[in-house]
């Protein structure tokens, strides 16, 4: 159990059991992965990559819920916190990474290659905006609530719908995914709709039933190299419980063409955990304590302003749909120095601060710097154009 310590004997028997949750986590996050490629012929790109973020992010919510449980205020805003600065800090660089190594071995010697995005990305990087600027506010007031949770969950209703409405990709692509998700997409139809969903559940699944397990041994072997649980909850549970999702980006962003839509289904990990992970934690705080409440988040503003500006940053970064190699290995800076000094929030989020204000001041001679936000009204008009 998250918070307890586990007697050393214990320990090493569920460290063992890395030998067979980590491949199975590994298979899972594969398969859905290929649910999602095919899937996304069908419905829109976005709203398959918002299923994948679903089922990926099982694990964390399972952590999350948890800790919510056992109402640790200090290891809830820790696992939060550290999911979320995770995502953006190491997840987006890690994608440009990959792509730009791949792209190497192609023979494509472009120096520090960019990624670029497609317009329908505006769904994900403007769907990030309303609920940063609430948690603004939720930061402000030092509570949160489960009228809080209702306002971010609709958020996300939202967010949902605007994907539902983008149409799915042209067939012409086809032959650029990979080989499992192209035998899916040329089945007869309800062959097809089947094996997509198979994929999804089959996936989804093993993911569910090896989180307990995978977290356990992870917990175990923390335990037999003498990390601190507070130093786990935050630095080392959420990447192993968005390990399945830094699985599947990694083999879409070496792919060709595919690293816009790795990036992209990070991002939409960050519009879950900020909008229906964040509405969870006061549901199960109140559920444990038997009536409604607030989770007092006072003492943890610096932790949450600092995690808030960080992705308003990345929104910016990203509004200009390219990702380039110094904007990749600056987050990726920033976030490994408050890896190294935990201590320097207060001085990490003041650059963060910085580099966003001069992002967006930058529009005044950059018109492209905010252009998903031109393009992002749009979309709503594109219902009527689904495609076969």
């Amino acid at each position: 159990m998250i918070g307890a310590p586990i007697p050393p004997g214990e320990a090493e028997r569920a460290a063992t059991h890395a030998i067979w949750t980590f491949p199975s986590i590994l298979t899972s996050a594969f398969v859905v992965a290929w649910g999602a490629e095919a899937a996304q012929f069908y419905v829109s790109q976005g709203l398959a990559l918002a299923l994948l973020a679903w089922i990926q992010v099982l694990p964390e919510f399972a952590v999350e819920a948890v800790i919510s449980w056992h109402r640790d205020v200090p290891l809830m805003t820790a696992n939060f916190t550290g999911a979320l600065r995770l995502l953006t800090g190491l997840g987006w660089p890690m994608i440009w990474v990959v792509h730009a190594v791949a792209r190497y071995r192609r023979g494509q010697r472009e120096a520090w290659p960019p990624i670029h995005l497609e317009e329908e990305h505006a769904a994900e990087v403007v769907g990030l905006v309303p609920p940063l600027a609430y948690f603004a506010w939720i930061i402000f007031k030092g509570t949160l609530d489960c009228w809080d949770a209702a306002v971010l969950l609709a958020f996300y209703a939202g967010y949902l719908i605007v994907l539902q409405r983008i149409p799915p990709k042209e067939h012409e692509e086809i032959e650029d995914v990979a080989a499992v998700s192209r035998a899916v997409i040329r089945l007869p139809g309800p062959g097809r709709w089947l094996a997509i969903a198979g994929l999804f559940v089959a996936g989804g699944l093993g993911i569910v039933l090896t989180a307990g397990p995978f977290l356990g041994s992870m917990i175990g072997l923390a335990t037999v190299l003498g990390i601190s649980q507070f130093v786990f909850i935050q630095w080392v549970a959420p990447f192993l419980s968005e390990f399945p999702e830094f699985t599947s980006t990694a083999y879409w962003a070496r792919s060709r063409g595919k690293a816009g839509m790795a990036l992209m289904n990070m991002a939409s990990s960050n519009v879950n955990q900020w909008t229906v992970l964040a509405a969870m934690i006061p549901i199960v705080y109140s559920l444990s304590l038997g009536r409604p409440a607030a989770v007092p988040l006072a003492e943890h503003r610096v932790e949450l302003m600092l995690t808030l500006l960080q992705s308003a940053l990345g929104v910016v970064l990203l509004a200009n749909f390219t990702f380039r190699a110094y904007e990749a290995l600056g987050l990726f800076g920033l976030w490994f120095a408050q890896f190294c000094v935990p201590h320097w929030r207060e001085e990490i989020s003041l650059l963060y601060g910085l580099w966003l204000a001069i992002e967006i001041a930058s529009a005044t001679w950059r018109p492209g710097r905010l252009k998903a936000f031109v393009v992002f009204p749009g979309l709503w008009s594109l219902s009527g154009r689904k495609k076969r």
